[in-house]
């Protein structure tokens, strides 16, 4: 399906890169998800400029979801949508919050339902 991703040029992270590859493979097979139902999809994966942590974004315009309920996004089996409307297992954000964690970092994230979702992380030197 045509997908429209936007990657930018010359991100760098200190970090383990195995942990690091689960993560990115996490966040972006959910927005490769959470994009399918959309006619013209898209993802971007980037730093917000200028910040110190840098803070990565991961971002899209899929199926999103309610402010009020992100709390749940990270805890373990919780989904935001019916299992018949997006396959997965439940424990993929928990994943990558651990994996950000280990790095001694944070993540969190902004939706809108029927709007997208943004995950931003940030990654603490040193912490492998």
């Amino acid at each position: 399906r045509p997908v429209e991703v936007d990657v930018e040029v010359g991100l760098e992270a200190h970090a383990d890169p195995r942990l690091l590859d689960v993560a990115l493979t996490n966040l972006l097979g959910n927005a490769w998800k959470f994009t399918g139902k959309r006619e013209a999809a898209r993802i971007e994966f980037a730093a917000k400029a200028g910040e110190q942590p840098p803070v990565y974004l991961v971002r899209d315009n899929g199926a999103g979801f309610d402010d009020k309920y992100v709390d749940k996004l990270f805890g373990v089996f919780q989904r935001l949508h019916a299992a018949h409307e997006f396959e997965g297992t439940g424990i993929g954000l928990v994943t990558v919050q651990r994996i950000v964690r280990r790095h001694g970092g944070r993540i969190w994230a902004e939706g809108e339902v029927d709007r997208g979702a943004t995950f931003y992380f940030t990654l603490e030197e040193g912490h492998t």
